[in-house]
């Protein structure tokens, strides 16, 4: 009994340590005609609601309204939600731009997205989601807009370092550039969902409003910091819905990526509590895509059902060296597959065209795993350990399109 399970174990592992591989490989094959206008439809010029969310620091979000406020789409509002923040000395004011300031402090993303939807000044088509560190490329909501001309009701930008200056920084940036290009990237282009980022994505405004005030948000955001991350819900929310959520690559969201080995533990192990919440919802995607056979639900499950990097490698390789004395074929195609699976990630930077620092970084990858492992730790404890994140880059989008030149 105990080699069977041991096979059946090894079979799953070795599946997904090739399984990025080969969907890379085919969708090069696969020609992208993702975002092309609908042919007979008149061209509309959406309404976005651009929701910032801030928590105790609201100065850090004046460089993200800046670079939305010169947006070439101009059919937008801006909504700021400074949560918890002092903004006795705030000095930003704009025809486009409504600051909310919520008493007694929320505490929670989701209540402050829902605070800001409630405080509209008017009804948008889309709602558009962003990080205070953030920034928005020129062309983003323009570049949103042709998608959503084509008939697409969930878009995710393309999440980009704003700082690379130091080395956890741009090992950070390394792992984003794999996820954006295996996650985001292929499963269109094989006619699946991509993975949503947390922020930098247009979501239509029926679709969003039937998430947050839908049973999971509801009963979720009384968990506090024990809440499964909104991202999640909001993803499987859109594929329950039978919508397709489409990557729009040239919609740029910069972002800013940790500094330190502290940030890194504090970070993953919050990802990491809400990946193994998730696991429920993902194995039903893989089963519910089977039997209903829907591709884009069956699909979804397996990238949103692989293994953090660390586990699936670190699990991997204890599997292989018990295999040397249970079975040599079987430590042969764990062998394989690791080397396969390594040798892929250095294929998408590749594909991904990423710069001298990110390839630098590859060096730091031991320290980055190990405070990802040591974040494993403090998932028992979310109310005590899971903390928010500061955010320090203050940087303009005219100086971080400079420094990309």
């Amino acid at each position: 009994m105990f080699t069977y399970i041991f096979y059946i174990f090894s079979a799953i592992l070795i599946f997904f340590l090739v399984f990025p591989c080969i969907t890379v490989f085919i969708s090069l094959f696969r020609k992208d005609k993702i975002g092309k206008k609908i042919s007979g439809k008149p061209f509309e010029k959406y309404d976005y609601a651009n929701i910032i969310t801030a928590y105790k620091n609201a100065k850090i979000a004046k460089p993200l309204i800046q670079s939305l406020v010169n947006q070439s789409h101009d059919n937008h509002h801006i909504y700021l939600l400074a949560d918890n923040c002092d903004m006795s000395d705030w000095d930003f004011e704009h025809e486009k731009l409504t600051v909310l300031n919520p008493q007694p402090a929320l505490n929670l993303k989701v209540k402050s997205i829902i605070h800001a939807t409630e405080h509209f000044i008017r009804q948008p088509d889309f709602s558009v989601i962003w990080d205070a560190d953030n920034l928005a490329h020129p062309q983003f909501l323009s570049t949103v807009n042709e998608y959503a001309n084509a008939g697409y009701k969930a878009i995710q930008g393309q999440r980009t370092a704003k700082n690379l200056d130091t080395t956890i920084a741009a090992t950070d940036s390394l792992g984003e550039f794999y996820k954006n290009y295996i996650e985001r990237q292929v499963p269109p282009l094989l006619g699946s969902s991509t993975v949503i980022s947390g922020s930098g994505m247009a979501i239509e405004q029926k679709l969003y409003a039937s998430y947050l005030f839908g049973e999971e948000i509801t009963q979720g955001k009384e968990l506090g910091k024990k809440m499964m991350q909104e991202d999640k819900i909001l993803q499987n929310h859109i594929v329950r819905q039978g919508e397709r959520i489409v990557y729009a690559k040239d919609a740029i969201c910069y972002d800013e990526k940790v500094t330190n080995a502290t940030e890194v533990e504090t970070q993953r192990s919050r990802w990491l509590f809400s990946y193994f919440q998730n696991l429920k919802h993902t194995s039903g995607f893989i089963l519910g895509g089977v039997l209903n056979m829907n591709w884009n639900m069956f699909f979804f499950g397996l990238i949103t059902f692989s293994p953090p990097l660390f586990i699936l490698l670190g699990v991997s390789g204890v599997f292989f060296l018990a295999s040397l004395f249970i079975n040599l074929k079987v430590s042969l195609a764990f062998f394989a597959g690791i080397i396969i699976f390594i040798g892929n990630i250095f294929w998408t930077l590749y594909l991904s065209n990423v710069p001298p620092q990110v390839w630098a970084a590859v060096q730091a990858i031991p320290l980055f795993v190990m405070k990802q492992f040591t974040g494993l730790f403090k998932m028992s404890n979310p109310n005590k350990n899971f903390k928010h994140s500061e955010h320090k880059v203050a940087i303009s989008i005219d100086d971080v399109l400079k420094k990309n030149c």
